[in-house]
C-alpha cells in the first residue's frame, strides 16, 4: 500500500506515524486470507476515554438505536452528527486513504468497477451525489447480557468494502464476554466463524459485505457478517469508521 497523505486535516504528526508503523503488509495478508485484520493499539487511552465520554454528551450525534426494537441484538448505539468530532474525521480520512487501493484490488478481482478515489473526500461527493448524505461513524455501548447480532453495514447503493471497529474499553477491567465475531458465508460450503481478541485502541478492519477469494477455478465471493457476543460482565465501547454515508 501507498504511504499515508500529509494533508489530512486534523492528524498530527503522532497520529500520522502511527498509521505508517501498521504493519501493512500483514494487514493486507490477514484481509485476504481471513477477511479481517487487527492493527495492534491504534488509540490511546487517554483518545478512548474521550471518545466513550462522548456518548452521554448528546450534542454529537444524529441519531441513537436502541438494538432490541428492531432485532438487532441488546445494546444501543448513536451515529455521529456532521460536523464529525475531529479525531473520528481525521482517522476515517486517513484510514480510508490507506485503504483505498485495497479496495481497488478486491474490485477488480470480483469483476467490479475499480474506481473508488485516493480521496476520501472525493468519495463522500460521490455519496452525496447518489443520495447517501448522513455521516455513518457511530460510537456503541454495550452493558452486561447485551449482544449484536450478525449483520452488514449497508446503508446505500454505494459501499465502500472495508471498515474497522475500534475497542475503547479494557477487556477483563471494564467487562468481560463482548467478543468480535465474523462469519464468512462461502459458495456451496458451511459457515466459517472467526472470534477476534482486541485490546484497548486496537481496530480489527474487516470484510463489510464480500470479498474476493481465490479458488481452484478462479476468484469468487464470500459473503461477511459481524457482530459481539453477549457481554458477561461491565460495560464495553467501541467505535465504529465506516466510510460511506449512508441514505
Amino acid at each position: 500500500m501507498p504511504a499515508a497523505r500529509r494533508d489530512t486535516a486534523g492528524m498530527t504528526t503522532t497520529h500520522v506515524s502511527r498509521i505508517d508503523a501498521l504493519d501493512w503488509p500483514r494487514v493486507e495478508t490477514d484481509l485476504a486470507t481471513r477477511g479481517c485484520a487487527t492493527t495492534g493499539p491504534l488509540f490511546t487511552p487517554k483518545e478512548c476515554a474521550q471518545l466513550a465520554a462522548m456518548y452521554d454528551e448528546g450534542g454529537h450525534f444524529r441519531s441513537r438505536v436502541v438494538m432490541q426494537r428492531h432485532g438487532f441484538g441488546q445494546g444501543e448505539y448513536q451515529y455521529f452528527a456532521n460536523p464529525l468530532p475531529p479525531l473520528v474525521a481525521a482517522w476515517r480520512s486517513a484510514l480510508y486513504e490507506r485503504l483505498a487501493p485495497l479496495a481497488n484490488a478486491w474490485a477488480s478481482a470480483m469483476g467490479q468497477p475499480a474506481d473508488y478515489p485516493p480521496d476520501h473526500a472525493a468519495y463522500l461527493a460521490r455519496c452525496h451525489a447518489a443520495g447517501q448524505l448522513r455521516p455513518t461513524p457511530l460510537l456503541l455501548r454495550y452493558d452486561e447480557g447485551d449482544y449484536n447480532c450478525l449483520h452488514q453495514d449497508l446503508y446505500g447503493d454505494l459501499q465502500f468494502p472495508l471498515q474497522l471497529t475500534v475497542l475503547l474499553s479494557r477487556p477483563g477491567e471494564d467487562f468481560t464476554g463482548g467478543e468480535f465475531v465474523l462469519t464468512e458465508q462461502r459458495p456451496r460450503m458451511q459457515s466459517r466463524a472467526e472470534v477476534v481478541p482486541l485490546a484497548q485502541g486496537e481496530a480489527v478492519i474487516f470484510a463489510v459485505n464480500q470479498r474476493p477469494v481465490a479458488g481452484t477455478r478462479g476468484t469468487y465471493r464470500v459473503t461477511m457478517r459481524h457482530g459481539v457476543s453477549r457481554l458477561r460482565s461491565g460495560r464495553r465501547h467501541t467505535v465504529g469508521l465506516i466510510f460511506h454515508d449512508a441514505r
